[in-house]
């Protein structure tokens, strides 16, 4: 395997990441809260505001893009939080590192905006991805809510878990806004 490198998308780059978004809704779309068909219908000028709402970070193989998350502050919340969200790697990449750097990187980013925790939703049916966030170190917490999901027929009862990587001295801090 080429070596991964993963980097932060610019403005400009929005249709960059509207192609991976769109990728990764086609390829796992019981992955995401969102589905394909409403996102295709997207304009430019929502794909535009999209990348400037949240840092999108894409890993790439060479010229190619293999894999995005984003990162994004939590607006509602009191404390310095930001989210995690939006995880997808090509699928033969999957349990190669591909992941694992692009979380690193979405935390690292978080650190240099000065945000106290990052959290990652994860389906509390998805073992392999609490599993994942585990070995990284989020701690999973009493936090739930819902799987939101835009689809109309959607009669899902899955809920998330809220897990927690503090980006402070007390590795056991928890942001009061997931209790």
């Amino acid at each position: 395997m080429t070596d991964i490198t993963v980097r932060a998308l610019g403005d400009e780059e929005w249709q960059v990441y509207r192609d991976v978004r769109l990728t990764a809704l086609r390829e796992a779309p019981d992955a995401f809260a969102a589905s394909l068909s409403h996102e295709e219908k997207f304009d430019d000028e929502l794909w535009q505001a999209r990348v400037k709402r949240s840092r999108r970070l894409v890993a790439e193989d060479g010229e190619k893009v293999v894999g995005v998350v984003s990162v994004g502050s939590k607006a509602e919340s009191d404390e310095q939080v930001s989210e995690l969200f939006g995880l997808w790697v090509e699928p033969e990449l999957r349990g190669k590192g591909v992941a694992w750097k692009l979380v690193d990187a979405g935390v690292r980013q978080a650190r240099q905006d000065n945000y106290d925790f990052v959290l990652y939703w994860v389906g509390t049916d998805n073992g392999r991805a609490v599993a994942f966030a585990s070995s990284f170190g989020f701690r999973p917490t009493d936090g739930r809510r819902p799987m939101q999901s835009e689809a109309e027929d959607d009669a899902s009862s899955e809920d998330e878990m809220a897990m927690v990587y503090p980006l402070g001295d007390d590795p056991g801090a928890v942001p009061s806004s997931v209790l």
